[in-house]
């Protein structure tokens, strides 16, 4: 890219992303911002994976970069966002030190095709930024502006993974609600079901997703994981118009500590491990979830092409 170029692409989106801040007092809820969605009006070529789980510690994070890993290390064309703003984490997971961050974006300082940082077995890595506290504090047209951003990549990625932060807040449902599909993670806790449940029900009656694909992780049986996917479908099938695949078992493994003491993904350092095993499997299931959907999906979306100003979302 030429440093013309460059500089031209973040002028543009400095001015997009200072329309965003200009307007985040009118962007109080996602709530609120669900009722001026713009219209996706052609199919995008990149399939985006949303890793969320409601509540922190069900490792979520380590679930984004081994699935990210593993479908690098099978040949894919992967990029992996850190949307956990101001503590992301995923770089000091994988030993990287990046130099910028969103928030450099959306200064209009780089572009978001300055921020890619490349990784192991050509896995693209762009970083969220932690321990800044504006990252910690950016609105929903922020947030939007940062999805759009991906519609400048020259060359977009086959995959696009992300990890949402923990929680239920805007921005988890946001990013969430952008991707073509959702991976729940869920652990054997009675809060991890029930943030997973209510992060469902904001996207379902909110965004309108209807499908959901669950994974249970750090699960020492496999019938405990069948239990816990089924207690979650059954509160789902009862309250909400939802769906949801099981996506089966990523087993407790000792070794996956070794690797994030490491910085590395398990798959990558101990790739016959029973955890990189697990990952691996989830990896090559992705293939047969279906096409996603496509092109009306009604809600601001990763890769749709809009050029819109943030601040009408």
């Amino acid at each position: 890219m030429s440093e013309a170029l460059q500089v031209n692409q973040a002028a543009g989106l400095h001015h997009l992303f200072s329309a965003a801040r200009e307007h985040r007092d009118e962007l109080d809820s996602f709530h609120q911002a669900a009722s001026l969605r713009p219209v996706v009006g052609k199919c995008r070529t990149t399939r985006t994976i949303a890793v969320a789980g409601g509540k922190g510690g069900v490792g979520k994070t380590t679930v984004a970069v081994n699935l990210a890993m593993a479908m690098a290390m099978a040949g894919r064309d992967v990029m992996l966002l850190d949307a956990d703003m101001g503590v992301a984490n995923i770089d000091v997971q994988l030993g990287l030190n990046p130099t910028r961050h969103v928030g450099h974006l959306l200064e209009g300082h780089c572009t978001l095709q300055d921020l890619i940082m490349p990784a192991q077995h050509g896995l693209k890595v762009v970083p969220g930024g932690s321990g800044v506290r504006r990252l910690a504090k950016m609105g929903n047209g922020e947030h939007a502006a940062v999805i759009r951003a991906f519609d400048e990549l020259i060359q977009p990625p086959e995959f696009l993974v992300v990890d949402t932060a923990a929680g239920v807040a805007d921005n988890v449902a946001m990013f969430a609600a952008a991707a073509d599909d959702v991976l729940i993670v869920v652990c054997d806790e009675l809060a991890s079901l029930t943030d997973a449940y209510a992060l469902i029900k904001i996207l379902a009656h909110d965004f309108g997703v209807r499908r959901f694909h669950i994974v249970a992780n750090m699960v020492r049986q496999a019938g405990d994981a069948k239990k816990l996917y089924e207690k979650l479908a059954r509160v789902c099938g009862r309250f909400l118009d939802v769906a949801l695949d099981y996506m089966g078992m990523l087993p407790y493994d000792e070794w996956l500590r070794q690797a994030i003491r490491r910085q590395g993904a398990v798959v990558d350092l101990w790739p016959s491990s029973r955890a990189a095993v697990g990952f691996k499997q989830l990896a090559g299931a992705v293939d047969t979830w279906g096409k996603p959907a496509c092109p009306d999906l009604g809600r601001i979306a990763f890769f749709s092409g809009q050029n819109i100003p943030a601040a009408g979302w």
